[in-house]
């Protein structure tokens, strides 16, 4: 099935998942190199770039550089990209490149009761309008607009940013970060 690109969608969807995760965690970067926050975030910048390049030279040549800020999250490759994230090409790019994993790009496993959480959140937006939302899974990202069809219909992101909206608390419970 061939992917299509919602730059636009996707970047509004990251954009609205960050706003919900406004509660998320507050606790300061740390640096094992004890440069700080500063030395920690451009190499950070640089981690992720070797980490892009290797995604690319390892078989997935749309895989996107980091953001702006240096950052890069699975979550923002799945849904702000036509990088299929559930090819066996990108498993195996994946496996080749996990020494050049930036920290938190596949964030981490959701705890039982954030994926309790997460599953509330999913029959909430399901509730909501987006019959097509996918129940996530334990250690994949909470919103993948790659798995729901609707949201490549016209006026389907404009629905499921509605049913975020209101369904914002459950998503903090399962843990969404930025």
């Amino acid at each position: 099935m061939k992917q299509t690109r919602r730059p636009r969608a996707g970047l509004a969807l990251i954009a609205t998942v960050a706003l919900i995760s406004g509660c998320g965690s507050s606790a300061p970067a740390q640096s094992a190199s004890g440069n700080g926050a500063a030395g920690n975030t451009a190499a950070g910048a640089q981690q992720a770039v070797r980490f892009a390049e290797c995604m690319r030279s390892n078989g997935v040549s749309q895989f996107p550089d980091p953001d702006a800020s240096g950052k890069l999250t699975i979550d923002a490759v799945a849904n702000g990209s036509s990088v299929d994230t559930s090819a066996p090409a990108f498993t195996q790019a994946l496996s080749a490149c996990k020494a050049l994993e930036p920290a938190g790009f596949t964030g981490t496993k959701r705890s039982p009761a954030q994926q309790s959480a997460g599953l509330r959140f999913a029959q909430c937006i399901r509730n909501n309008g987006v019959k097509d939302f996918p129940d996530p899974l334990p250690n994949g990202p909470l919103i993948d607009t790659n798995r729901i069809p609707s949201s490549n219909q016209p006026g389907g992101m404009t629905l499921l940013h509605a049913a975020m909206q209101k369904c914002r608390d459950a998503a903090g419970a399962a843990g969404v970060t930025r």
